[in-house]
């Protein structure tokens, strides 16, 4: 399985800290952002990891990663030369991923849960698709999935009067047919190929695997999280 991290964006939500730097090189805990993603993926044993970024500071991004050898893995490099949306970015990864399946982590992500099984599960399995939730307070402001009698049956993007509250966090595993979903798609009004619209296209096929996940998720996207996580992750390490 390949490892994508998607480490794009202008990190607007967290201006003034990314003005001069891309959000996933700042700080949580004792490591950079991104460090947390790429440890996810290379303890789960996928280490062929694609990490895709902007233009802008793709220098800091090669220069702080360098070939992976620190991380006992991979890194190939990826410029976003538009953002066009997560699904955008993923489908800039279609050479690299070939017919293989891959696992699509967002850099500002940040878990603890133990990916191992889940991946085994997948490459084991048949769906094509697999998507992880959270609950969360405030579930209008994420994708949410809506589900019947325990079956997942769409993901609807921040909805007004969310159906659940159960989040779809920017962890995903495809098989190559994603490809195939982001070039049937057109882009949404924001001008973006949106993820929730890959993600629907498999629920469609019935061919979309969930999980739950129980353990600790935070996204470092915004102010209030970025700090708040900086702190549990700080503190977890020097307990």
């Amino acid at each position: 399985m390949k490892g994508i991290i998607l480490a794009g964006g202008t990190g607007s939500r967290l201006h003034p800290l990314t003005k001069v730097t891309n959000k996933h090189l700042l700080p949580i805990g004792s490591f950079p952002m991104i460090h947390h993603p790429i440890t996810s993926l290379t303890k789960a044993g996928v280490t062929d990891i694609m990490v895709i970024t902007g233009t802008s500071h793709m220098g800091d991004m090669i220069e702080l990663l360098g070939s992976g050898n620190d991380y006992n893995c991979e890194f190939t490099f990826k410029v976003q030369d538009m953002p066009d949306g997560i699904a955008g970015a993923l489908n800039l990864c279609k050479n690299f991923v070939g017919d293989d399946k891959c696992i699509v982590i967002l850099g500002d992500n940040i878990f603890d849960t133990n990916l191992t099984d889940p991946i085994n599960e997948f490459n084991s399995g048949t769906n094509l698709c697999k998507l992880f939730f959270v609950e969360v307070p405030d579930p209008e402001r994420y994708g949410i999935g809506v589900f019947k009698e325990g079956q997942l049956v769409e993901v609807e993007e921040k909805p007004k009067y969310p159906k659940s509250n159960l989040a779809c966090i920017g962890v995903y595993m495809y098989t190559s047919e994603v490809f195939k979903a982001i070039q049937s798609m057109q882009k949404s009004e924001r001008g973006e190929y949106e993820i929730s619209t890959v993600n629907n296209y498999f629920i469609n096929k019935n061919s979309c695997g969930h999980d739950v996940l129980d353990g600790r998720w935070d996204d470092a996207g915004t102010i209030e999280s970025y700090h708040a996580t900086n702190r549990l992750i700080y503190e977890a390490e020097n307990e």
